[in-house]
């Protein structure tokens, strides 16, 4: 028997198929239902998450396809995803949650910034820093302009010099990008939010976060964006994307993101 990581799909609220070739047959049954699809370790691991699904959501929202064996799950694997089965995720709409080994992406639909920025800070504070997680949450009114600038900044970091708020080469060639992203969407408000890890003063981080998200809208409006449309938040680090126990973790913190405001 092939042994495979663990892989797990949630397709969450109003989900139409599991996969493109059964779309026509299951739309009907399972619009506006939970389907649990993928594979687990063993039948205690199924119970478990089948448990927590049909908690948050009612036992008959909750689609079974999940399948056993075959796979070796990480340590904890099964505590791990009965922290993030969580009322939590009744905030996104039309979404998916996928689970390969220690890799989660999140997609879908929420209200509003602060609900895409929470359920992700909650569910990385309540894993180990192992696991990584891709936000692919986007704010439901600014849907297709934000996703426009998620793919272009497509989870890379702007880089500034260590400690500073000056602009690596490098990330000059990232905001070169999401200026040329930016003049597609328009005159539509953007937030700039700056990030950094738990290293530090609080204080200290909030201050320079603001400071690069000050940097970078500076960037853009020397290349011609107007700056009537740009604003700046320094969230230093109070909305971390991983644990901050690595040196992976914190760098995945140390960023900066670029949010449509309605």
């Amino acid at each position: 028997m092939t042994i495979r990581s663990i892989a797990i799909t949630l397709f969450l609220l109003f989900c139409t198929s599991i996969h493109a070739q059964t779309a026509t047959t299951t739309a009907n049954d399972e619009s506006g239902k939970v389907i649990a699809a993928g594979t687990v370790p063993d039948e205690a691991s199924r119970a478990a998450i089948l448990g927590k699904l049909r908690d948050v959501y009612g036992t008959s929202a909750v689609v079974d396809r999940l399948e056993i064996g075959g796979v070796v799950p990480p340590p904890n694997w099964s505590e791990h995803m009965a922290k993030i089965l969580n009322a939590n995720l009744k905030q996104v709409r039309k979404g998916q949650l996928q689970v390969n080994g220690t890799q989660i992406t999140l997609k879908g639909n929420v209200a509003n910034e602060a609900q895409r920025q929470q359920v992700i800070s909650d569910m990385a504070t309540a894993l180990n820093p192992t696991y990584t997680i891709d936000n692919g949450l986007v704010v439901a009114s600014a849907a297709p302009a934000q996703t426009l600038l998620d793919s272009t900044l497509s989870n890379r970091v702007v880089e500034f010099e260590s400690g500073s708020a000056t602009l690596t080469p490098a990330g000059n060639a990232i905001l070169d990008e999401m200026f040329a992203a930016i003049k597609q969407i328009g005159n539509s408000k953007i937030q700039i939010i700056g990030h950094t890890d738990s290293s530090g003063s609080r204080q200290a981080n909030i201050a320079l976060s603001l400071a690069r998200a000050n940097s970078v809208r500076a960037y853009l409006v020397s290349k011609g964006i107007p700056a009537g449309i740009l604003s700046t938040v320094g969230a230093g680090p109070d909305r971390p994307l991983a644990a901050n126990d690595t040196s992976e973790g914190r760098s995945k913190n140390r960023r900066i993101e670029f949010h449509l405001v309605n």
